[in-house]
C-alpha cells in the first residue's frame, strides 16, 4: 500500500507532496520494519534529549572522564 501511495503521489505531480514522497522513498525499509516488529528508536531519542539537557547544565566541562561517569550514573 505504501508503494502504491508513493507511485500515485509521484504521478499526480503535487508539489507539496514531493518532499514527503522523497522521504518515504529514502526510508521505505525502515518504515515497513516498524510494522513488522513494532519497535522504534524512541528510547535512543529520549536518551539523546536527556544528554543534551545535561550538557547544557554543565556547559564547559573540562574533565571528560568525570562527565561520562556522571552521565552513566544519572541515566542508566
Amino acid at each position: 500500500k505504501l508503494s502504491l501511495w508513493h507511485n500515485q503521489v509521484e504521478h499526480a505531480g503535487i508539489l507539496s507532496f514531493e518532499s514527503v514522497a522523497k522521504s518515504i522513498a529514502a526510508h521505505h525499509p525502515e518504515i515497513l520494519h516498524y510494522f513488522d516488529n513494532r519497535s522504534t528508536n524512541a528510547s535512543a531519542e529520549s536518551f539523546n534529549a536527556k544528554l543534551k539537557a545535561f550538557r547544557s547544565v554543565f556547559r564547559g566541562v573540562r574533565d571528560t572522564t568525570f562527565f561520562l561517569y556522571r552521565v552513566m550514573k544519572l541515566y542508566t
